[in-house]
């Protein structure tokens, strides 16, 4: 009797029991799970050195950004969270423009990956982004347009490659163009004066009795000299001129948009800096001079090649005049 009341009562049967107790104990691991992965994922977040950001295209709200922001930013996620002004006010002022336009790009292409812009940190310090950025094409229709994108900091990158593009085109002695930047230049420059019908004049600069400055004083002496020569060439050029070491102790300039008798003035301008300067070695004390050729674009020049043939003709011309002075030609 006691058996069949049990049997009778409203308690669950046993089998039934088991499965609500396993699938109590199911549940409760799988909380333990997404809690583990919820940890897991937060952890990943603070060790990734990039910022993951959601933008909400409408109402224009930043709707997520992941903890590097603080770090590489130096400005707190919590007020660019409840204003989206603060991320604009954080772009360095000539990109601003770069940023907001290739950002309003992504609606269009559905992705923009080749962002690139500079912010400034908290602390000053100017700072280069890759920023890229998606939209959600899987958006039902209506539902807000939600932007996602991963910046990173690549400073280190940047300056590395402004170092390596300085030393592939710097002479390192005289830290003017070395020569196969300085003729490019001067290759362009002479395109665009042959486009544009404007005036052009090249220049050639050799240190007069330059040897005998290395033998008698030494090649260190020797190297001071080129570098106070590079000095006068970039403190005796106009604006926009292209000076580089092309030699070992020649030099070469050209001077776009520049007449005949303005490219003299400025050659001339050259030849009394360097006349001015003077050199100390032990107890001797020592001036130098050089010897300029100097030359201007015709019509029946089809390269710069044959402007620094003639400017070197004219150079050497200047030498056997006794030195120390400009011959045009």
């Amino acid at each position: 009797m006691v058996h069949k009341n049990l049997q009778d009562s409203s308690l669950p049967q046993w089998p039934e029991a088991a499965q609500t107790l396993l699938a109590l104990m199911h549940a409760q691991g799988e909380v333990a799970r997404l809690s583990e992965r919820e940890q897991l994922f937060s952890a990943l977040l603070v060790s990734v050195n990039a910022v993951l950001w959601a933008f909400d295209w409408e109402s224009r709200r930043v709707l997520y950004v992941s903890p590097a922001y603080e770090r590489i930013f130096g400005r707190s996620a919590g007020l660019l969270l409840s204003d989206y002004n603060h991320w604009r006010d954080s772009i360095y002022p000539d990109d601003l423009d770069y940023a907001e336009r290739s950002l309003a790009e992504v609606l269009a292409k559905g992705a923009v990956e080749d962002r690139e812009y500079r912010i400034i940190a908290v602390d000053g310090q100017v700072r280069w982004l890759s920023d890229k950025c998606f939209i959600n094409r899987q958006a039902e229709p209506g539902q807000p347009v939600i932007i996602v994108g991963i910046a990173e900091d690549i400073t280190d990158k940047k300056q590395m490659e402004t170092e390596l593009q300085r030393l592939a085109t710097t002479d390192v002695l005289t830290q003017s163009s070395n020569r196969r930047h300085f003729f490019e230049c001067a290759h362009r420059e002479f395109e665009k004066a042959r486009h544009q019908g404007t005036p052009l004049a090249f220049l050639l600069l050799d240190i007069d009795d330059f040897k005998v400055i290395n033998d008698t004083y030494g090649h260190q002496e020797g190297d001071n000299v080129l570098q106070r020569i590079a000095e006068s060439g970039r403190a005796a050029l106009r604006r926009g001129d292209v000076f580089g070491r092309v030699g070992g102790e020649e030099f070469a300039a050209v001077f776009p948009g520049c007449a005949p008798d303005v490219a003299m003035q400025v050659a001339e301008r050259l030849q009394r800096e360097i006349q001015r300067l003077s050199f100390s070695h032990g107890d001797q004390t020592f001036g130098i001079t050089v010897s300029q050729g100097l030359t201007s674009l015709t019509a029946e020049d089809k390269s710069i090649d044959i402007l620094f043939a003639r400017a070197d003709a004219a150079m050497y011309q200047a030498k056997r005049q006794g030195k120390n002075r400009i011959i045009s030609g």
